[in-house]
């Protein structure tokens, strides 16, 4: 037992990510009892081996091989306590898993969508944002959904993981215990940024969340480019498109290019104004940029966008000087 806690003790500190939920600890301490077992059991069977071969190691040529009857006590004993053990790890994986799985009455439910190559969390109040934000020793519901293909909802710190599947919804939940900045990952192969798709979960206490929330549900009343630019970031257009003089991304940097002209694949010149953003976001096949692929993997966002926030975008990317 002293063995086991040390070496759980161990694992979360220094090879396994910070324990940030109950439910995180009670996976470690199944897998340090995984350990110990096998480390135990590969002893005694490596440990068996190399003793018996050097006890009854053949001395001279005149040597027989002694003939060794079965012993029923050791046959009983080599199969009972495996099975025992068998059963113990499955039972208490199961109920585990039951508890990861069993959604708390009257938790906190926030919906978090994935695409290519985003998160994006939006709460019940209509808060839209890119990290998930969450107040301490409070249940929380993830309903989570997709808008392309298959992603994968990974926090390591909760050892939670879900995957979000385009045409239905799937849901996890957790209770963090610590606060501080975690990050949540997608581990389903979803194209050429996956490694890019990270979000921050930020836990906080009950006080900064609800100043959070009322913060960001006053986004509207804001000027048009700090809206467009608070946009840029929760529709996922960061994770694909510069506003710097940083490494070009999967699609073209938009640092400057306002009032510019542009070349397209095709050939064809057109002039980076309203109309041409516009018409990139809700229809990026139309007018594909000379030397990126098509087609293009951006997502159209006809139907998710209003007026509103198209313009409060096109007055963002306007001002990118």
């Amino acid at each position: 037992m002293a063995l086991w806690m040390f070496l759980n003790q161990a694992l979360a500190g220094a090879f396994m990510p910070e324990q940030g939920t109950q439910i995180a600890k009670e996976v470690d301490n199944l897998y340090g009892f995984l350990l110990v077992v096998s480390f135990i059991s590969c002893a005694i069977l490596i440990g068996g081996m190399i003793y018996f071969a050097i006890k009854y190691k053949r001395k001279s040529q005149s040597d027989k091989t002694p003939y060794i009857t079965h012993d029923t006590r050791l046959e009983i004993l080599w199969s009972v306590i495996p099975l025992i053990i068998f059963l113990v790890v499955f039972a208490w994986g199961w109920t585990i898993y039951h508890d990861m799985r069993a959604m708390p009455e009257n938790a906190l439910e926030i919906h978090v969508t994935g695409k290519q190559w985003a998160w994006t969390v939006e709460y019940k109040n209509g808060v839209k944002s890119t990290d998930l934000v969450v107040p301490v020793n409070k249940d929380i519901k993830i309903i989570l959904a997709s808008e392309d293909v298959i992603h994968s909802f990974y926090v390591p710190s909760f050892r939670i993981k879900q995957d979000a599947v385009p045409g239905r919804y799937t849901t996890l939940w957790f209770r963090a215990e610590k606060m501080g900045e975690f990050y949540a990952f997608c581990t389903e192969f979803c194209g050429t940024n996956h490694s890019g798709m990270v979000a921050r979960v930020k836990v906080v206490t009950q006080e900064e969340f609800d100043k959070w929330l009322v913060d960001e549900s006053e986004i509207g009343l804001l000027p048009l480019a700090q809206r467009g630019a608070k946009y840029f970031q929760t529709r996922a257009c960061a994770s694909c498109h510069n506003v710097d003089n940083a490494a070009v991304k999967v699609g073209p940097s938009l640092f400057k290019k306002f009032g510019t002209e542009g070349v397209f694949g095709d050939g064809s010149v057109s002039k980076f104004d309203e109309n041409y953003v516009r018409q990139s976001i809700l229809e990026p096949q139309a007018k594909i940029v000379k030397g990126f692929p098509k087609p293009s993997p951006m997502p159209s966002y006809q139907g998710q966008l209003s007026e509103s926030e198209l313009s409060a975008l096109i007055e963002y990317i306007k001002g990118l000087k």
